[in-house]
């Protein structure tokens, strides 16, 4: 079974954001600044969103972990 994801650009403000499902959630840092992780009230990663994306380059691609919730 596909899974579906939605994704939006802002060139304007240099922002992405990935959303793996529409549930209710809410931003949460990460060790990487550029990096939030958007996650349910379980804790769950339901998406993430990278600011300043136009700075990570072929030679010079973004590196960040996402927190997955303990089952």
């Amino acid at each position: 079974m596909a899974e579906r994801i939605r994704l939006w650009f802002d060139s304007e403000a240099d922002y992405l954001e990935v959303r793996f499902s529409d549930v209710p959630g809410y931003e949460k840092a990460t060790a990487n600044d550029a990096v939030m992780e958007r996650v349910d009230a379980q804790g769950k990663i339901i998406g993430f969103s990278i600011l300043g994306v136009s700075h990570f380059k072929k030679d010079n691609p973004l590196d960040a972990e996402l927190n997955v919730a303990a089952s």
